[in-house]
């Protein structure tokens, strides 16, 4: 499984209500959510976003609040993968939960800038950055933390698992 798309670069600390400020929470459906993803640290985020890209941050990517919008809103805008020097344990977890690519790998954090053109291999951990030719390597998930998230989330595998049976 892989990813491929252009960069957007974050700060350390993008908290949960900076990924998805909670006076939109207020409606169950992703997409609409979706629209405001990011809107208060990049206003033009989901208007540039397309399949594919790729979000990179700093250090504590997805702290505050444990709620699961903020994962879903990133995959919902249709978002490949988020690399980050370090996630916040819940978001880290959310993110697993809901289907959502996200490897740590601080040197790739550090050095891919926004707009570069990244390409991402999940089942090996090497991240390449097209446009400096620079690759990376970040500690892939084990078989069945990919299985979860190439199905789509925790509950989608467990159903896919039923049906194996």
């Amino acid at each position: 499984m892989n990813t491929q798309g252009k960069a957007f670069k974050y700060p350390d600390n993008v908290d949960t209500d900076v990924i998805i400020p909670a006076r939109y929470l207020n409606t169950p459906d992703a997409k609409e959510l979706a629209l405001h993803c990011m809107e208060d640290i990049d206003t033009e985020f989901v208007k540039k976003i397309r399949p594919g890209d790729v979000m990179v941050a700093g250090w504590n990517f997805g702290c505050g609040s444990s709620r699961e919008h903020a994962p879903l809103v990133i995959k919902t805008c249709g978002t490949g993968c988020v690399i980050a020097k370090s996630f916040a344990r819940i978001f880290y977890r959310n993110a697993i939960n809901i289907g959502l690519p996200i490897l740590e790998c601080e040197e790739a954090a550090e050095e891919i800038q926004a707009n570069d053109e990244v390409t991402v291999d999940f089942d090996t951990g090497v991240i390449t950055d097209i446009t400096t030719g620079k690759t990376y390597k970040a500690q892939p998930f084990p078989p069945f933390i990919q299985n979860i998230i190439k199905s789509g989330g925790l509950l989608k595998s467990l159903k896919e698992g039923e049906h194996n049976d």
